[in-house]
């Protein structure tokens, strides 16, 4: 692939970005070298998460081998001093009870590797999605299969058992939506609130959260209200704060919700829909970025297989369609930026490998050619 010009600019902002953020230098050589944790399905030849090297100049990625042996870690997060990674562990069965888990790691930038430090039950099976508060002190956990969430509390990375559990239930119209199905675990811009995913019955749930105990009481209102058979599975709020996307699963569209911060209210504002005129055949939405800038938003679909890019509306938050392009690849569960935001990385699950795409930061493209790098299963991206 030909190299993106304005190197020069992209070294700057790499610059920039380590002298916000001291403890990024640790155990990395003043260069182009970034961390890269990657989650994997371990039902094939994976064994739990890989860490790479990125180099921000050229997209190239260099694995470093193993970080942390472990069980199905199928979504990672990273606490906001960047010391303690998070894995959601997909899971069925967890010391003989019918549930998934959540596994805290001790990080080692200078050597690559993760040490554990404890793992809970996440009191819920298909344990999907986990995140952590803008504080560090709490976690949370969307478990898939069991229709559930939880919160913990989290002392010097130690995981406590669930302080909050929420069990959900009915159904939604749609085959995929036999029972509740808890996707996404997302934390608002102030830290007031969690938000929850809930594919199956097509809302949002939302909590009111104390960060000093990581408990969590239903909001009023409590839940936000998607088109039936829609799906909700993913959201991003943009960097403004005002408004949030949500990426609907089944329907392969995009819900701009306008937040009210003060009510922690969702308000719908737009759908548009992620497929072109006339298409035919299976099609299943998956994930969502938001640039720093607010300026562009990508989003992953899955069965039919492309990256969709968006312009964002510095008004209202609403979207227009700029492009559709190639996920490099089958299947794409999860993308990232990297950290000077020229690159685009796609988890294709389906056919084995991470893609590395170049992106133009003030137009939001991406290029045609694809870097491709083997690795099986990959399901989440997340920089160091």
């Amino acid at each position: 692939m030909t190299k993106l010009s304005r190197r020069t600019f992209v070294q700057k902002a790499s610059a920039l970005s380590f002298a916000a953020h001291p403890w990024l230098l640790a155990g990395q050589n003043l260069s182009n070298q970034r961390l890269l944790f990657v989650g994997t399905q371990t039902a094939g030849a994976s064994k739990g998460i890989y860490a790479y090297n990125f180099d921000i100049a050229t997209g190239e990625l260099n694995q470093t081998g193993l970080a942390a042996e472990a069980d199905n870690p199928t979504f990672l997060a990273l606490t906001p001093d960047g010391k303690i990674l998070y894995a959601a562990n997909e899971l069925d069965q967890f010391e003989g009870k019918k549930s998934g888990a959540v596994s805290s790691f001790a990080l080692d930038r200078k050597n690559a590797k993760l040490t554990k430090i404890n793992q809970v039950a996440s009191r819920g099976d298909g344990t999907c999605h986990v995140a952590v508060d803008h504080t560090g002190r709490a976690v949370f956990a969307a478990n898939y299969g069991g229709g559930s969430a939880a919160s913990f509390f989290v002392q010097g990375g130690h995981l406590s058992e669930a302080v909050s559990f929420f069990q959900y239930e009915g159904h939604g119209p749609e085959k995929q939506q036999s029972g509740p199905r808890a996707h996404r675990v997302t934390p608002s811009p102030d830290n007031r609130f969690l938000l929850v995913n809930d594919l199956g019955l097509d809302k949002i749930h939302i909590y009111r959260l104390d960060a000093a105990t990581a408990k969590l009481t239903p909001n009023n209102p409590s839940e936000w209200n998607a088109t039936p058979g829609s799906g909700p599975r993913a959201l991003r709020f943009h960097p403004a704060g005002k408004w949030a996307y949500c990426v609907n699963e089944l329907k392969s569209s995009v819900d701009v919700l306008r937040w009210d911060a003060n009510r922690g209210s969702l308000e719908t504002t737009q759908e548009i829909s992620l497929l072109p005129d006339g298409h035919q055949g299976p099609t299943a939405a998956s994930e969502v970025v938001v640039d720093s800038s607010g300026r562009f938003i990508h989003v992953a679909n899955r069965l039919d297989d492309f990256l969709a890019t968006f312009a964002a509306s510095p008004e209202d938050g609403k979207l227009s369609l700029l492009s559709r392009s190639s996920c490099g690849g089958k299947t794409p569960r999860h993308i990232a930026l990297d950290p000077s935001e020229s690159w685009l990385l796609v988890a294709n699950q389906v056919s084995d490998n991470i893609a590395v795409i170049a992106r133009d930061k003030r137009t939001g493209s991406l290029a045609e050619q694809v870097k491709s790098f083997p690795l099986s299963k990959p399901q989440c991206l997340v920089f160091a």
